[in-house]
């Protein structure tokens, strides 16, 4: 059997915990909607570190980036759940050489050199419109609505029995050129598209 060498002992070592990250993350009890339907702080303060994380399980191709330090945009279209959680989650952080920012966008014609795009439950009817919009573009379209890793999206946080769960879309996600990593892949439940999509 072939030795470890020093350089794998730590990569190894890494990816254990990693794999333990999340699956403390994906086990953590989300607060559910109160009796007014609103949804409640920890649960919105999980999802941004969520999004945080997904910079480091999910692989952008290098023409995703126009220039070096490019800022790596995290989007959000629709009604803002996160209020500034998800500002304060990404200040002073970095993906690679990319300054992490987030923007805030009212329609999809505004989405601009975005990475990342979190779709708002308010933007239900347009989820497949906003889709078709980027064109397979190297985006990582997360969302929160039902349904929506069928029709489109590659990540959807589903919150059942008050935890959040992760539903993900690889062909989506290939067809955008995006890889996700195999274990963030193993810790969720992987859809297709719905069948004419």
């Amino acid at each position: 059997m072939r030795s470890e060498t020093n350089a794998q002992r730590p990569m190894r070592s890494a990816g254990r915990v990693i794999a333990a990250w999340l699956c403390c993350v994906l086990a953590f009890v989300a607060t559910a909607p109160g009796a007014d339907g609103a949804e409640t702080a920890p649960e919105y303060q999980l999802k941004a570190v969520f999004l945080y994380n997904f910079t480091r399980f999910v692989e952008w191709p290098p023409q995703a980036f126009t220039a070096p330090g490019e800022p790596f945009v995290i989007g959000i279209l629709g009604d803002d759940p996160f209020g500034a959680r998800l500002d304060d989650v990404v200040r002073n952080e970095r993906v690679g050489e990319h300054p992490l920012i987030v923007r805030r966008f009212r329609n999809a014609e505004e989405i601009r050199d975005c990475r990342m795009l979190f779709i708002g439950r308010s933007e239900s009817v347009e989820l497949e419109r906003v889709v078709a919009g980027l064109d397979h573009r190297p985006v990582l379209i997360v969302s929160e609505i039902d349904g929506s890793a069928e029709r489109g999206a590659m990540i959807q946080f589903a919150t059942e029995s008050s935890h959040v769960r992760l539903r993900i879309n690889a062909d989506a996600a290939r067809g955008a050129g995006l890889v996700i990593s195999s274990k963030l892949l193993h810790l969720a439940e992987i859809v297709s598209p719905r069948s004419g999509d």
